[in-house]
């Protein structure tokens, strides 16, 4: 079955931006020579910018989320190892999560496994961030979801989770390579958000911001996303703006 495999980003100091990820995120050398916890899930790779990122509200790509079963022990750990890290907080009924920025700018999202207050007794390795990460997410924005989903579609993607964020402008749509099912039929259902975040590959998460003209993409040779690759698929794909294609 295909999966998320790679995705890139332009840097000005990659060899900066491996280091953080291997000895702060906890991240290893995977195939390729992307990083990432396991061969399940997506990998990152780091390639040359000439000018800095710059995020912007209206960028294409947004983040990835790392989910891991232990957030308050994730966080207590990124604290330790100097990174720039938000204290752990249940955003409405979306997520458990913290947000990292790395040294070059780019936001990743520490999500739990579970909202706050619902995590089972159990026990988790230590040694590991959060107690077992993995990448769970991939978050692109997008204008018109109705002209994104039908491409994801035929890639072979299948719709996991709808979640309205009225107050904040946006709904977020979740896509994954699978052939599960989420726990109940109605992907806008609050049961299935914490089981998306337990999945063990990574899932396409869009954000579908209301009122947005068009994406915004970087400059051929300045910071930003360079691409994800899906990963084996039969032929290539190139989903208009989002860029995703086949590897």
């Amino acid at each position: 079955m295909s999966k998320l495999h790679t995705l890139a980003l332009r840097v000005v100091r990659p060899d900066t931006q491996r280091r953080f990820y291997r000895s702060v995120m906890g991240m290893f050398t995977l195939g390729n020579g992307g990083l990432g916890y396991s061969d399940r899930e997506m990998r990152l790779i780091f390639t040359q910018a000439e000018t800095p990122y710059c995020p912007q509200p209206s960028d294409l790509y947004w983040k990835i989320a790392v989910s891991v079963p232990n957030i308050e022990l994730a966080y207590r750990q990124l604290v330790s190892r100097g990174a720039q890290v938000s204290e752990p907080h249940q955003f409405r009924d979306v997520g458990y999560l913290a947000h990292i920025t790395d040294p070059e700018g780019f936001t990743v999202e520490l999500i739990e496994h579970w909202f706050q207050g619902d995590r089972p007794r159990r026990s988790v390795d230590e040694t590991l961030l959060g107690g077992g990460p993995h990448i769970s997410l991939l978050t692109l924005r997008t204008a018109d979801i109705a002209r994104v989903e039908p491409d994801l579609l035929k890639l072979g993607m299948r719709p996991l989770g709808v979640q309205p964020v009225e107050p904040y402008g946006f709904t977020l749509y979740f896509y994954g390579f699978t052939q599960e099912t989420p726990p109940q039929p109605d992907l806008t259902a609050i049961e299935n958000r914490t089981w998306l975040y337990r999945r063990p590959y990574t899932v396409l998460e869009i954000q579908h911001v209301h009122g947005l003209d068009a994406e915004t993409h970087p400059l051929k040779q300045a910071g930003g996303f360079a691409g994800a690759t899906v990963h084996p698929s039969a032929s290539a794909i190139h989903v208009e703006e989002l860029k995703l294609s086949s590897a």
